[in-house]
């Protein structure tokens, strides 16, 4: 599995653990905030990947 995949794969999981945690929760409970700065942090690496792929691709 390439390391873009996984990210998905994280992006995916983490996506729906925040969904699950929400449930009768507000957004600014702690356990909903964590589990979306974790989300975030994935996100960004999957972008920083994109990029670098996109720009690779152009030279």
């Amino acid at each position: 599995m390439s390391e873009l995949e996984e990210l998905i794969k994280q992006i995916e999981e983490l996506r729906s653990t925040m969904i699950k945690l929400k449930e009768g929760k507000s957004y600014t409970d702690p356990e909903v905030i964590t589990a979306s700065q974790m989300l975030d942090a994935v996100l960004d690496k999957y972008q920083e990947m994109l990029i670098k792929i996109k720009k690779a691709d152009l030279d």
